[in-house]
């Protein structure tokens, strides 16, 4: 019984073909509109997970000041010293590296190129909380770090600006007028979340920036790495106590430094990118309901059309739920084909999105069949009220319908 009524749609659809493929045009376009923007949008938020995972794992970042206030005003205040950097390595415990950092903007020259660059005052833990491996050569030892020798640590973008394919490692370069012999090439990382090229720095001890660049002992953020499992809100806290302690700063007034969490940042960004994802998702979803509609009045045309085929099926006996299921197998097939083909342009068109904007391509199981599930309930909601306005016909005055 249903496989005929399934075959009598089928039928009543190819009959009107231009129609039926214009009425399926808005469910495709709904529903490959929702599957885009979800698409785009868990590619949009994994992007923005793994970029800010490639800045550091657990990772805590202390810098004087309170930060952008509100309407955009940044409080300062005095710069750290190696003795806060020192406290906060014997005193808080489950911490994996404490790494203070000293920067400044350099012209490096080699030969007869030159190239701006960012040079930053640090040491080893710098490149055990940001998880960065060397390509090339090695990193400081203990001898260079205490000293302040010169020798430094070049990104894959300042390798590539001065010495091209060649290899740096024991060249000579020069930061403004000192001579810096390179021990190491970083590996490659790429842009970061916030569009800043991480492979355009310079690395160097820092007591050798201080002393031979800046002019100070001042340390001007102090990065720090929590142990994996280890809750980073509590360290956080820990780390709030010990620095508001060491700088003094009186009860019940504020911070002069802050404490940034990428754990936190994470989550806050995450759930910015889900928010708007579901918002784009919602209205691509309205043209989908506008298709809905187009359903419903090309059907409710149909059963005008078709007024005397359906008085002669109840004459000779057909009941009203077989002329209902009749017309409602009609809009159900006509939104779920509308629903299939949505999907697959949805995938398509997220596919070429995603490689343009250079994000993930993530296909979630949940999204497809949901879409393809509202496509069905979007035939059965819009497709029911011709359908039972077809069964209802009394099939007298059907028969007398010109």
């Amino acid at each position: 019984m249903l496989w005929e009524t399934i075959v009598l749609a089928y039928r009543a659809i190819r009959r009107n073909t231009l129609r039926s493929v214009l009425t399926v045009l808005g469910v495709v376009i709904g529903v490959s509109a929702v599957i885009a923007m979800v698409t785009l949008g868990s590619g949009t938020t994994e992007k923005v997970v793994s970029d800010i995972s490639r800045l550091g794992s657990n990772l805590l970042t202390v810098r004087p000041g309170q930060g952008f206030r509100p309407g955009g005003v940044r409080t300062a205040a005095d710069d750290f010293v190696m003795a806060d950097v020192d406290a906060v390595r014997d005193q808080i415990a489950n911490l994996v590296a404490v790494a203070p950092v000293k920067q400044a903007s350099v012209v490096v020259v080699y030969g007869n190129d030159n190239h701006t660059t960012g040079a930053v005052g640090t040491t080893n833990d710098y490149l055990l909380a940001a998880q960065w491996d060397l390509s090339a050569g090695r990193q400081f030892n203990d001898g260079e770090l205490n000293s302040g020798a010169a020798v430094c640590i070049i990104g894959e973008t300042v390798k590539s600006e001065l010495f091209g394919d060649s290899d740096p490692v024991g060249e000579i370069l020069r930061l403004q007028k000192i001579p810096c012999r390179v021990i190491g090439v970083l590996a490659e990382k790429g842009q970061s979340g916030f569009g800043i090229d991480q492979d355009d720095t310079v690395l160097v001890p820092i007591r050798m920036l201080q002393r031979r660049i800046a002019g100070n002992t001042d340390v001007s953020t102090i990065q720090v790495s929590v142990r994996e499992g280890v809750s980073t809100a509590k360290v956080k806290r820990d780390i709030e106590y010990l620095m508001r302690e060491r700088r003094r700063v009186a009860e019940g007034a504020d911070d002069d430094f802050n404490v940034l969490d990428m754990t936190e940042l994470t989550k806050t960004l995450s759930a910015t990118t889900t928010v708007l994802t579901g918002l784009l998702g919602a209205v691509a979803a309205v043209s989908l309901l506008v298709g809905g509609i187009g359903i419903m009045n090309i059907m409710l045309v149909s059963v005008t059309e078709r007024t005397r085929e359906i008085g002669i099926r109840l004459a000779i006996g057909a009941l009203k739920r077989q002329v209902l299921m009749q017309f409602l197998v009609e809009a159900v097939v006509l939104s779920l084909f509308g629903g299939v083909l949505g999907i697959l342009l949805g995938l398509l068109l997220a596919a070429v999105a995603a490689g343009y904007l250079a994000i993930p391509f993530i296909v979630s199981p949940t999204v497809l069949a949901g879409a393809f599930l509202f496509s069905a309930a979007v035939g059965v909601i819009f497709g029911f009220f011709p359908a039972r306005r077809a069964a209802n016909l009394d099939p007298i005055d059907a028969l007398r319908h010109e």
